[in-house]
């Protein structure tokens, strides 16, 4: 058995390397061509309407990474642990893309009559005269109006988004008077974020599952479900997790990251994202299963416009690409301390996450429901979340480069410096 016995130190540059412009540029050409290639499928399917579904899950991924890279900032404040000191910069640089996505949901608010049924409807009793709708989506509409009308939409979005934008700020700004404070007051900044970020996480649940109600649950008037926020929660801590080590890897290969990202801390990142992914399929299949028992006809509709006509090749598909592929692959040890290996599982995930709004997202519409088919406007589901992801990813990566990406003053600094022992 040989053992290191020199203890490394932190480089003198905590910046981020300067390859990190280069991924900027990388997402923002990648961004410009499948936009380019989204005009020309609208172009080619004769309507936008596609390009406005494939719209909302581009703001849900981008949400999701944003609001989702806060909360997650938020739960290592409150758990502490050296995952933070790795992760705690890019989180940061995540929950800074914020004014993104308000402008991405911006458009949204502008064409709610081409996405919502709720917002088509201004008289309840002539839509159901002329068939518009039918008599259970008369009866959810009429009864759930207080709520589902753009004037509310509205407010409570933007007061969602207010609530965000204060977290984003206190969070990153309390984070920079840290490290410029006395390391003897470390226990004193650790209390302060815990003390902040305790409450925050229960105002991000409540202002999220409402963000996941109004933006794509409302698509569908007459569906509702008790822990449909929480899939969402969930799923924003895989999807947040797995972009988070592909952005710590990547950085490992130069300073400051070459130095404190230990394949230890790796290996535990990937236990980490595992837990994400065992209780994502747990959420997931729990509503199922419980609707399925139920066999109440009021519930399992929506279930039926997701497996029937062809949709059951996708939702077959989903549980393959959303949880046995990730699953099988993070049971080996092998793979999570393999850097290469570790980041092909995450891009697959972030993939299986969009795969997975599109199964919630397009069934909700009549052209679609129980009525899988293609369309050159399908594939917009391709191009324009690619399109919006990339812009967002060269936005993030702006943010990245304005602070240092190694926080100093952190009690696990001189824990993470430590040689790892090598076993001979």
């Amino acid at each position: 058995m040989a053992h290191e016995t020199h203890a490394k130190t932190l480089p003198a540059s905590l910046g981020a390397p300067a390859f990190v412009d280069g991924w900027k540029s990388r997402a923002l050409m990648v961004g410009v061509v499948f936009s380019v290639i989204a005009a020309g499928l609208a172009f080619a399917d004769g309507s936008i309407e596609h390009v406005l579904r494939a719209w909302v899950l581009g703001l849900m991924m981008t949400f999701g990474l944003s609001v989702g890279g806060l909360a997650l900032l938020m739960v290592q404040y409150c758990s502490g642990g050296k995952w933070g000191l790795l992760l705690r910069r890019p989180l940061e640089a995540m929950s800074r893309t914020l004014p993104l996505v308000f402008v991405y949901w911006v458009v949204v608010a502008l064409e709610l009559k081409r996405l919502y049924l709720w917002a088509q409807v201004s008289d309840v009793s002539a839509a159901l005269k002329s068939g518009f709708i039918n008599e259970i989506q008369a009866h959810a509409i009429e009864f759930k109006r207080p709520m589902l009308n753009p004037g509310t939409f509205v407010w409570v979005s933007l007061l969602c988004f207010a609530i965000w934008a204060f977290y984003t700020w206190r969070l990153n700004a309390l984070g920079l008077q840290r490290d410029s404070d006395s390391p003897s007051r470390t226990p004193y900044w650790i209390k302060k974020l815990e003390n902040i970020s305790g409450p925050g996480i229960v105002v991000y649940s409540l202002t999220m599952t409402a963000a996941a109600i109004y933006w794509v649950m409302s698509m569908d008037p007459t569906w509702y479900s008790s822990v449909y926020g929480l899939l969402f929660l969930v799923g924003q801590g895989y999807m947040v997790l797995a972009f988070s080590i592909i952005v710590s890897i990547g950085l490992s290969k130069a300073e400051p990251f070459r130095t404190v990202l230990r394949q230890t801390e790796q290996h535990d990142l990937g236990k980490f994202m595992f837990a994400f992914v065992m209780l994502n399929i747990y959420l997931a299949f729990g509503q199922f299963l419980i609707i399925w028992s139920g066999n109440l006809p009021e519930e399992i509709p929506w279930y039926l416009d997701r497996i029937r006509g062809h949709w059951g090749v996708i939702i077959t598909l989903d549980f393959m690409f959303h949880w046995l592929i990730p699953f099988t692959l993070l049971l080996s040890r092998d793979i999570k301390r393999n850097k290469k290996r570790l980041v092909r599982v995450c891009q697959w995930m972030i993939f299986a996450k969009a795969f997975d709004l599109f199964w919630l997202i397009e069934p909700n519409y009549k052209d679609a429901a129980r009525n899988l088919h293609f369309s050159w406007g399908i594939l917009e589901y391709a191009a324009v979340p690619v399109a919006m992801t990339s812009f967002w990813v060269a936005y993030f990566c702006m943010q990245l480069k304005t602070r240092p990406v190694v926080q100093t003053n952190d009690p696990h600094v001189a824990e993470i410096l430590e040689p790892e022992h090598v076993h001979a």
